[in-house]
């Protein structure tokens, strides 16, 4: 059995913050009157601004599962794990885009996922904590190593005007009006792994545990019907046309707000329950992180709380209702997401979350733990004018249009570099030991392979070239140093040498390499100068300047990063025998070509390679 981290958590919040006074202007007003509930009910829910993925034409501007992919990139670019990696994507939500199929493979489909499983959860706010405890078993079990889960609402586009001016009614019921000024939009995410967090602090699920009271009460919160009292009745689908279903407000959600003091009397009844099961001490609680819809079920909470002893002062509660709005499914990511990157938390923290549900009565606990330390405080580095690496070679026209050619190209491939996870996480200081222990593992497979393929190619070039023989002799003995070099770093680290020497090739580098040596075969490969522009230009721009923020935010010693550092300055003497190679005279406009196709080729595949990390 393993253990579950949360190791880190995204949020993704549509458009800007909407304030009380301006929802009518997205939701609309029903027959152009303003709402005579809408002040009432905010007074008591307490909420004083939220979300909405409606514009103020009533049109929708992300879709439910646009709004969970974006939090799932969010979590992710906070996570060691590339998008490759995930083996299980859980989602809950309320209602997602269509009804037919699953939510989690609309979400599937629109993330850079390979094949892996998927889950999808459908209920009200317990389903955001149904994808969890499947995640939470899954990755317990060790039937997988990692999962994401998603929990993600859009409830506005129910209430839009429009909807309810189609059914010919002048005004809505409190039941379906109640909702309108309570839910709003958005999504959160979690990254759940086998390991804790290297780069700050990791949520240790101790246990999740939920409860269905269907057996006890008719359905409270509900739509597909138009009443709560017979359980017979047609549901939305039994109507001869989607079109009656809909004036008769059958497609209407509704809330019985005469039960919802039964949801809190179950869900104060379920914590006692697990604190008679030991599972909770509420003097080691230092979080309770409650989602509850309105402000005003917080002292009823409260009052049963400490009359049945087990009351949780109120400078432990965590909430952002009023601020982030009641998102349903997705508000204990939410929640979670704000509390796990505030600097509030520190290593032994116990953190309780509560999750009812008033669809047909669930509630849900989770207990979290805090390990790690909080590194919010790491900085990030700035990301410098992409230029590249200047070429001093005679001036004509075959290598001004060279110049030209090799420029743009570089801009391109720099730009596309800083999008690959490894060097996104490089600039923003995320960068984890055991990141940089593989970037140094299948870096070394390449180099020792680039002192083979230039030594073939110095082989292969006629004797009338031999100045150009010699700049691909000399490029081999530098390649031959750092490898070497790289394994020194890689030792000082505290590894084995046996474990890089008996290290594979990522994909990337198989496709690279393997370009490498078809190319070094052929007679006089005098287009492997291009390669050598894309390389040499890696170690004169580039390499000095990752290994000085990877030695800065790892803490590391000049030893551990010199094959980076050293080629920051060591290469302005290699790109000079690339420039002495470039200025031959027998180069031509044919030749020129040559050379930018193989560099144009070598940087789309040296992307790739680290694109694939660990990928073999």
């Amino acid at each position: 059995m393993s253990e579950v981290y949360i190791t880190s958590a995204g949020i993704f919040l549509p458009n800007k913050p909407i304030s009380n006074e301006e929802m009518e202007d997205y939701l609309g007003r029903i027959n152009g009157n303003d709402s005579r509930a809408r002040i009432r009910i905010l007074k008591q829910n307490g909420i004083k601004q939220r979300y909405y993925a409606l514009n103020k034409n009533q049109e929708t501007t992300h879709f439910n599962s646009q709004l969970a992919i974006n939090a799932v990139q969010s979590a992710l670019e906070k996570s060691n794990l590339r998008t490759k990696d995930i083996e299980l994507l859980c989602t809950g939500t309320t209602q997602g885009d269509l009804p037919i199929p699953g939510f989690a493979s609309m979400v599937h489909a629109g993330l850079d996922f390979e094949r892996c499983e998927i889950a999808s959860f459908q209920s009200v706010c317990a389903s955001g904590m149904m994808a969890l405890k499947d995640a939470f078993a899954q990755i317990k079990s060790d039937e997988k190593q990692n999962a994401v889960c998603v929990g993600s609402e859009l409830s506005s586009r129910l209430f839009k005007a429009s909807r309810i001016e189609a059914q010919n009614v002048s005004s809505l019921p409190f039941d379906a009006e109640f909702l309108r000024w309570m839910l709003s939009d958005g999504a959160g995410a979690f990254v759940l792994q086998n390991k804790k967090s290297e780069q700050g602090i990791s949520l240790k699920i101790d246990w999740i545990d939920i409860k269905s009271h269907a057996n006890e009460y008719p359905v409270c919160m509900f739509t597909g019907k138009t009443d709560n009292q017979n359980e017979l009745e047609r549901t939305w689908l039994d109507y001869p046309s989607y079109e009656e279903a809909s004036k008769a407000g059958a497609i209407n959600l509704k809330q019985d707000t005469r039960l919802l003091d039964q949801v809190v009397k179950t869900g104060v009844a379920h914590y006692f329950e697990l604190i008679d099961k030991g599972k909770i001490n509420r003097d080691e609680v230092d979080w309770l992180c409650c989602h509850y819809s309105s402000e005003v079920f917080k002292a009823p909470i409260k009052e049963l709380m400490e009359k049945g002893g087990g009351a949780i002062p109120d400078d432990k509660w965590f909430t952002n209702l009023t601020s982030k709005g009641n998102t349903g499914a997705a508000s204990i990511f939410i929640i979670l997401e704000e509390l796990m990157y505030a600097g509030k938390l520190k290593h032994g923290d116990k953190v309780l979350c509560m999750v009812p549900e008033s669809g047909r009565f669930i509630t849900s606990f989770m207990q979290l733990t805090v390990e790690g330390i909080d590194k919010k405080s790491h900085k990030a580095y700035p990301v410098r004018e992409i230029e590249a690496p200047g070429l001093v070679i005679e001036k004509n026209e075959t290598s001004e249009w060279l110049i030209r050619q090799l420029a743009q190209i570089w801009i391109d491939f720099e730009t596309a570099l800083l999008k690959v996870p490894i060097v996104s996480r490089i600039h923003k200081g995320q960068l984890s030991l055991e990141d940089y222990k593989l970037l140094l593992m299948d870096l070394r497979q390449q180099v020792i392979d680039g002192s083979q393929w230039i030594s073939r190619a110095a082989s292969n070039i006629d004797i009338d070239l031999f100045e150009l023989r010699s700049a691909f002799i000399k490029h081999t003995a530098t390649e031959h140093k750092d490898y070497q070099m790289l394994e020194r770093n890689f030792e000082a680290l505290g590894e084995p040498l046996s474990d890089i020497y008996s290290g594979e090739k990522n994909i990337g580098t198989v496709a690279l390499t393997s370009f490498m040596f078809q190319q070094a075969s052929k007679p006089n490969p005098i287009d492997l100068l291009g390669a050598m522009f894309i390389i040499e230009g890696i170690g004169k721009r580039l390499a000095g300047y990752w290994g000085e923020m990877i030695k800065d935010q790892l803490q590391l010693k000049d030893k551990q990063v010199s094959f980076f550092t050293y080629h920051g300055v060591a290469d302005d003497n290699h790109f000079h025998n690339l420039e002495e190679a470039l200025n031959h005279p027998k180069m031509n406009l044919e030749i020129a070509k040559r050379i930018a196709k193989t560099a144009k080729t070598t940087a789309k595949l040296y992307t790739m390679q680290l694109e694939e990390l660990g990928n073999y």
